[in-house]
């Protein structure tokens, strides 16, 4: 089937077989300058070149059958879930897409389901990566924002709107910096990307020389050289993702936290404060056992986890379940 993953910098497309094996991707950049519909036509043009593959993977015993099942999208949010108009905050073109409905016209005949990308990514770790057979839990994407997907009882859970699991909006620091929704001191605001670099720069440390726009991943080379300032910035990222780590797991029981994500990358420097803080916040049994693992699928993830919403809705797509 044809998977999709939508970004704000990049858009991907595979063939992903029912076994979960990636049969062949291609990528483009996001295009830049607003026109929604110039980002559709290079979407719309990537996924007919990956869809051209199909015959020739599914002769080869991959896509399961001939041509394609269906078509499964990650996406950034925030959107409208199930319907599938997206309003991406770091695609300005489009507010308010029918992402769903043109994919569904483009590929008639074909189910068409969509869900946000980090959801998408927290799917692909349970079908297949470092939360396999797990029951209970709660996957994190920690890059330049904080996103996560919630699975509970074997089942992805949605919500109300699509949005269970979201993370990153958990506060942790009241009155603490502002955060992109509105509020203050959520786990986006003080433990992604963004804000390890922003913390840096306002406590005195400075990037190398030429550096355009100083990101997390200069302060974590600072931080492995030494520089106190950078390890404090991932000392202090860590411990609050750690803690808000602990609040979910207080509240839901969970076997298992995933952290995948740019952010999550740096290893050691983000996941040992991280275990530390959450150890000092998850006090009562229950919540002490759950056990805080890198994710293992790395940057197919999120096309891994699209096609799962295709070939396990019994799972990863309450939308057409009865009742």
């Amino acid at each position: 089937m044809l998977a999709v993953d939508v970004g704000g910098t990049k858009l991907a497309a595979g063939l992903v077989d029912d076994s979960g094996r990636l049969l062949h991707a291609e990528r483009a950049p996001t295009p830049t300058g607003g026109d929604g519909e110039v980002i559709w036509r290079e979407l719309s043009g990537l996924c007919d070149r990956v869809a051209a593959h199909a015959d020739g993977a599914a002769h080869a015993g991959g896509v399961g059958g001939a041509g394609l099942a269906g078509v499964g999208v990650g996406c950034g949010g925030p959107m409208r879930w199930p319907s599938g108009e997206v309003s991406p905050l770091n695609i300005a073109g489009w507010h308010g897409f029918p992402l769903r409905a043109r994919l569904a016209e483009r590929f008639a005949g074909l189910p068409v389901r969509i869900h946000n990308d980090a959801v998408c990514v927290t799917i692909a770790e349970h079908w297949l990566g470092a939360a396999r057979r797990c029951a209970n839990v709660l996957g994190m994407v920690v890059s330049t924002g904080v996103g996560g997907g919630l699975v509970l009882g074997g089942r992805l859970v949605d919500g109300g709107t699509g949005n269970a699991g979201h993370v990153g909006h958990i506060i942790v620091e009241p009155g603490g910096p502002p955060c992109g929704c509105g509020g203050r001191g959520c786990v986006e605001a003080v433990g992604s990307g963004t804000a390890v670099a922003g913390w840096a720069l306002a406590n005195g440390w400075r990037p190398p020389a030429g550096t355009a726009v100083p990101t997390a991943r200069e302060v974590a080379g600072a931080a492995r050289a030494g520089d106190p300032v950078a390890r404090a910035a991932f000392e202090r990222a860590g411990e609050l993702v750690g803690m808000g780590i602990a609040s979910a797991v207080a509240l839901l029981d969970l076997d298992l936290v995933v952290v995948g994500g740019g952010l999550a990358q740096t290893g050691p420097l983000l996941f040992e404060p991280l275990r530390r803080g959450f150890r000092r916040h998850a006090r009562v049994d229950f919540a002490a056992r759950t056990r805080i693992l890198p994710a293992a699928l790395g940057v197919g993830a999120g096309l891994v986890g699209a096609a799962a919403l295709i070939w396990h809705p019994d799972r990863y797509w309450s939308a057409d379940r009865a009742g």
